[in-house]
């Protein structure tokens, strides 16, 4: 117990799972993959996996710390964001309650993941009689929009991420809305930079599939939005566009080039920001 157990979660873009692993793997104490026992998405449709990924998981976990957890996370009564919940829950059961429950997502990439492990480590008491002390630690993601002319457009203001708790009960996708203790981590999310294909499946097939009002209006704004036009635009977002308000550029045709080459420093919250943010959480929460 009180290990660092990490969770991912393997559906049409499994790919990406070559790239969110290893930043996690050496400071992980064990990693869970949950996949659909039909390969089927949250909203029911099906997808392939090439053996060659299986291939490449074996030789790439040297030291034996991943699981593939296949169970039926698809259930036709429920709409996708509940699928969503539920299979959220159900890995982090199987993770174990009693150790820190970190879940990343495939196309979400730490920075530096033995830093966010060392400030888990600050709350480990949390573990102990963990469903009366609820708790979820955050980190920040820095949205990528759209690959383009030999770099990445991405949105200039980082979001909020949950990505670890100490007790699964999941609200919407992994906010518990408990208490949440932010932290100055950062991950690269690909978000929706990706090819139109792959995008287009997203949209249909992940747990917001209901909440964007106009997918042709997004799709035809994303398709046009270059590095030559971007700063005469804004409100980019997929559901409430003026959420993701501006855009920035940053050269790199990969993640590993995108990470050398943006300025965290420019991007990062400050400590102060985030003693404020933890001073209003504790407050919000001391008596529920």
């Amino acid at each position: 117990m009180k290990k660092i157990h990490v969770g991912f979660l393997l559906s049409y873009d499994y790919d990406k799972l070559k790239k969110s692993i290893p930043p996690v793997y050496k400071d992980a104490d064990a990693i869970f993959i949950a996949m659909d026992h039909k390969n089927r998405t949250w909203s029911g449709e099906t997808f392939d996996i090439n053996p060659a990924f299986f291939e490449w998981l074996e030789a790439f976990d040297v030291d034996k710390k991943i699981q593939l957890y296949k169970d039926d996370f698809y259930d036709a009564s429920l709409i996708a964001i509940e699928n969503d919940n539920r299979e959220r829950h159900m890995l982090s059961l199987k993770m174990g309650v009693g150790n820190w429950l970190v879940q990343i997502d495939s196309d979400e990439y730490f920075v530096d993941f033995a830093n966010y492990v060392k400030d888990l480590r600050r709350y480990d008491s949390y573990l102990d009689n963990p469903e009366k002390k609820n708790i979820q630690i955050a980190a920040y993601l820095i949205n990528l929009y759209k690959y383009t002319d030999n770099g990445v457009l991405f949105i200039k203001e980082p979001t909020r991420g949950i990505i670890a708790t100490n007790y699964p009960n999941y609200k919407v996708a992994r906010n518990t809305r408990k208490r949440i203790v932010y932290t100055q981590n950062i991950l690269l999310h690909e978000s929706i930079a990706r090819d139109e294909a792959e995008l287009v499946l997203k949209l249909d097939n992940w747990g917001h599939n209901i909440e964007v009002q106009d997918k042709e209006a997004f799709l035809y704004k994303w398709r046009t939005t270059n590095k030559s036009n971007y700063k005469e635009r804004e409100n980019f977002f997929y559901i409430e566009p003026e959420k993701w308000k501006h855009l920035e550029f940053c050269e790199g045709n990969s993640i590993e080039e995108i990470r050398k080459n943006i300025n965290l420093e420019g991007i990062m919250p400050s400590k102060f920001f985030i003693a404020k943010k933890n001073f209003g959480q504790y407050f919000k929460h001391l008596f529920k």
